[in-house]
This record gives C-alpha cells, sequence and structure tokens, in this order.
C-alpha cells in the first residue's frame, strides 16, 4: 500500500509507512466509506456489515498507523489531519484497485452486484425513463441504484458507479461517452398566458413579460437566461414570475398560465403536440451540448459497470 504516500527521507515516515504495509485494502474501505457516510452506523449500513464490525476494523487500523483517524464525540466523528491526508491519498487508488479485483472476477462470472448511476430530472425524463426497465430485465443478477439529482454529483466522493450530464458539465479528469445530440433550450408559454398577455416577437418583447426563474440546488444561483441572436449568446434580463429549483415544478409554472418557461426541447415534445405550451421566440433558442454518460477511469472494467455504460451508448443517439 505504499503508493499511497510519498517517499520521504525521515525514519519516522519510513516506520509509518510501514505500518501502511499492513493495514488491508478491507480497512481502508472500511475507512473510506466512514468519512463519506460521516458515521461508523451510516458506513456499517453501506457495506452491509454490523456495526461491531466496523468500529473494530477502523481501530486496528488506527493501531497499525499508530495514529488517529478521527476527532471523536458523543454525537459526531471529524478527521484529524492525519485522517484527512489519508482519506485524500487512498480515494482514487481504492477504486482502481477494486475495479481492477472485480474485472477479474468478472471473467468467470454473468455481471452481477450492485451499480449506481445519477442523473437530473430532465434526463431521467426524456432518456432513462423508457429503457431502465429493459436493462433490469436483460440483466437479473445486477441490482440497480437510480438516484434523480438536478444538482451536479461527484460520483467518485458519493461512491457512484456512473452519471449522466450535459457534455459541457462533466467533471474534470471523468472519462465520458455522448449519448445524445446538442439540442436546444427552448423559451414557451401556455396558450392562456399568450392570450392574455401576447406572444413576444423580439427580445425587447420580453420586457414586457414575467419568466419562471430556475435556481441551481448546488451553487443556489439563479440560472442566468441565455438567447441567441445574430450568432451571439445573449443574456437577457425579465421580470420574475416565481422561482423553482425542480424541472416538473417549471413546467407546471408554466402550464398553469404564471409566466414564461424555459426547459430543454426534447423534454417539452409532448407539451407542444397536445398543445399544453406554445413554443415562444423559437429563432433565439440557444443551442447546448448533448447528454454524456461519464465515469471514473478503468471503472468500466468491472463488469456491472461495463453493461450499464454499453447498454446506455446503444440506446443513445451516438456511440
Amino acid at each position: 500500500m505504499t503508493l499511497f504516500f510519498k517517499r520521504h527521507s525521515s525514519s519516522k515516515y519510513t516506520q509509518d509507512v510501514l505500518r501502511v504495509k499492513s493495514a488491508t485494502f478491507n480497512q481502508l474501505v472500511i475507512f473510506q466509506t466512514i468519512v463519506e457516510q460521516g458515521t461508523i452506523r451510516g458506513a456499517a449500513r453501506k457495506l452491509e456489515l454490523a456495526v461491531p464490525t466496523v468500529s473494530q476494523a477502523l481501530k486496528q487500523l488506527e493501531q497499525q498507523l499508530g495514529l488517529p483517524l478521527f476527532h471523536r464525540t458523543t454525537r459526531k466523528i471529524e478527521l484529524t489531519d492525519t485522517g484527512q491526508l489519508l482519506y485524500q491519498q487512498i480515494t482514487g487508488a481504492v477504486a482502481t484497485l477494486d475495479c481492477a479485483m472485480e474485472s477479474v472476477r468478472d471473467l468467470a462470472q454473468r455481471p452481477s452486484g450492485k451499480v449506481s448511476i445519477t442523473l437530473p430530472r430532465f434526463a431521467y425524463q426524456f432518456f432513462f425513463r423508457s429503457i431502465f426497465a429493459e436493462f433490469c430485465q436483460r440483466y437479473p443478477d445486477i441490482q440497480l441504484e437510480i438516484s434523480v439529482l438536478d444538482e451536479t454529483v461527484d460520483i467518485l466522493g458519493r461512491g457512484i458507479d456512473v452519471g449522466i450530464r450535459f457534455g459541457d458539465r462533466v467533471e474534470v479528469g471523468m472519462v465520458a461517452r455522448p449519448l445524445t445530440p446538442p439540442t436546444q433550450e427552448a423559451l414557451f408559454a401556455a396558450p392562456d398566458y399568450l392570450t392574455r398577455y401576447g406572444s413576444p416577437r423580439t427580445l425587447e418583447d420580453l420586457q414586457q413579460h414575467k419568466l419562471v426563474q430556475y435556481r441551481f440546488i448546488a451553487s443556489n444561483q439563479i440560472a442566468p437566461l441565455n438567447l441567441c441572436c445574430n450568432g451571439q449568446n445573449t443574456v437577457v434580463q425579465m421580470s420574475t414570475a416565481l422561482i423553482v429549483n425542480d424541472t416538473d415544478a417549471m413546467l407546471d409554472a408554466a402550464v398553469s398560465g404564471l409566466g414564461i418557461g424555459r426547459m430543454v426541447t426534447p423534454v417539452l415534445e409532448s407539451y407542444f403536440a397536445d398543445g399544453r405550451l406554445c413554443p415562444v421566440l423559437e429563432a433565439f433558442w440557444p443551442s447546448i451540448p448533448g447528454l454524456s454518460i461519464y465515469f471514473i477511469q478503468n471503472s468500466q472494467k468491472a463488469a456491472r459497470v461495463r453493461v450499464l455504460i454499453d447498454f446506455l451508448a446503444e440506446k443513445g443517439s451516438l456511440t
């Protein structure tokens, strides 16, 4: 396990490294899970182990290192400086080793185990909702866990296998494969709203209308309204009808006639088709990158992860 630490000339550091050599892979995985779950009990639940087993593994790891990894109180545990350093050093390495071991085991087995995916709500609605049941039926030995979150997710830190996001929002250092072609962000409103307030014909007309604003969950910032004018992106200011942080709420507000909404076009096809919503200023809609699936380097070597990636690429418009 010396790959987790840089070389150092001091004898004390050498002794610390020798202690780490005797730490088992399982102990390091348990330590990492405690950090990510925030409690020993949470780690035990995540790993499906008994709480005393997790507690004992942590104790043995600290004994082998000769240094405490957590500050413990009656209410919570917090990483020591040593614990923080160890966590930073092992996070990527543990994931790589785990995938390497799993890929070897998979040679003699059909895909099985747990595989997790995180994606925003609109991607679930127009892409994933109609296909995930087929994946589960095709691979009955795989337990799929779906996390629908509009915020950007650190899949390495959260222990999630793959994610789906717009291509320009994939985290640096991740491996990404495109799934869908570029699309547009549309403006739309209910027929009743346009009857009452008129249909805007120019960007200047938007000053007489109200926008259903979207607030990003992670940053807590209001999403700027970017439109395309003469080939250039332009930020347009509008009065606010209300603020939402959920795409379903955005659609509900627009259908109710509260203001003009904005959303990627694939989600809106059925709304435009049945007349619940009408496109607004279509000539000014900006183009945005398509969806990509992203994952940690080498994680696709694990069969349970690889088959999900290949399945999504198969169902996407791009491979």
